[in-house]
């Protein structure tokens, strides 16, 4: 494993003012989830073969352009692959609007390439169609096989994209324009932070902004799109100094990455970090008996001991000792990931490191 401490900064500097817009957004201003299942045809003998819900989704698409295929027939369709199509919808999309879907086989399908998407409908969570999307999927992988089972495979063929391929069928309504109240939310709840934003909304329009709780600010907006937007605009473009993050430290298991932030403490402390190696060397001899002597060969043994002790240095931290001074102290104990993992959880149990741990 790899240690790599990311450090912003190491000293804690005063919060700099950020646009309202980069702290949170409005409550219901936000994409919609479009999902739908269709089939890709004109394929160069990578599709599904005869997978039954491929067959299934085939007879729905030929009924649909009048080809009744007989009962019990299967088209073994060798060119066509069965997909899943994704689309996110914008916030205020109109019914004509053009939107960018993605396409992923769900079979036995090698690659997707020079494949066409036929028409498919795309539903939101309520069930209601809001888009249909057709048209060339663009692939990027890129899937090739031998006659002797050699396979070589580069990116994911399996997975297009159309862009502007879909059209938009209905609107998600987002009732920005009515109701009394509009709710403006944060990314990340704080209390301070949404203090300050409803302190600053009400410094400009006095009385518009009140706090629901630690991520939500209350706004009593005038009435009418045209007078709505125009002070939804300004407060986006509002300043405000967000709170500093609470100390903590993030610890990836997987990779060994241990990240701390500026805001970490320590209280009087001392660490000691050392490795004790214990070596053992064996070197066995063959001792033979005196010609005539009745003796029998045997085996002596020779062993040697030995044992070192590195990084026996302790390190005394004052009161409020910051990041700086942390990672100095490490840096001289010349720690591995999992030593630094293993010193900041003894710090955190005897109390001298005040902040949240979280192993990812």
């Amino acid at each position: 494993m790899a240690l790599l401490l990311v450090l912003t900064t190491l000293s804690p500097l005063p919060a700099q003012a950020e646009r309202l817009r980069d702290l949170g957004t409005f409550q219901g201003v936000r994409t919609n989830q479009l999902t739908g299942y269709g089939v890709v045809v004109g394929l160069s003998g990578t599709g599904d073969d005869s997978l039954e819900y491929l067959t299934q989704a085939m007879h729905g698409v030929s009924g649909r352009v009048g080809v009744q295929l007989p009962p019990g027939v299967n088209p073994a369709l060798k060119n066509a692959a069965a997909v899943i199509i994704t689309a996110d919808l914008p916030a205020f999309a109109k019914p004509g609007q053009r939107i960018d879907v993605t396409v992923s086989a769900i079979g036995k399908a090698k690659s997707l390439r020079g494949g066409a998407l036929i028409m498919t409908p795309l539903y939101g969570a309520d069930g209601q169609v809001y888009a249909m999307a057709q048209g060339n999927l663009a692939v990027g992988g890129l899937g090739i096989s031998g006659a002797d089972g050699s396979k070589l495979t580069v990116n994911v063929p399996t997975v297009g994209r159309i862009a502007d391929g879909a059209s938009v069928e209905r609107g998600v309504a987002t009732g920005f324009d009515s109701g009394e109240m509009l709710r403006w939310n944060l990314y990340q709840s704080d209390f301070l932070t949404a203090t300050r934003v409803r302190d600053s909304i009400n410094a400009r329009w006095p009385g518009m902004a009140t706090i629901d709780d630690g991520m939500t600010v209350a706004l009593r907006l005038p009435a009418g799109a045209n007078e709505r937007a125009s002070v939804m605009a300004a407060i986006e473009m509002i300043e405000v100094s967000p709170a500093e993050a609470a100390a903590k430290v993030v610890i990836n298991s997987r990779t060994g990455t241990v990240v701390i932030n500026s805001a970490v403490r320590l209280y009087p402390a001392a660490i000691s970090h050392g490795k004790l190696t214990v070596r053992i060397d064996e070197s066995p001899t063959v001792v033979q008996p005196a010609p005539l002597s009745r003796g029998q060969t045997a085996v002596q043994q020779d062993s040697k001991l030995s044992a070192e002790e590195d990084g026996r240095s302790v390190i005394l931290f004052k009161p409020g000792a910051s990041l700086a001074k942390l990672v100095d102290a490490l840096n001289l104990l010349g720690v591995s990931p999992s030593d630094l993992v293993a010193i900041l959880e003894a710090l955190k149990q005897a109390g001298a490191l005040k902040a949240e741990i979280e192993v990812i």
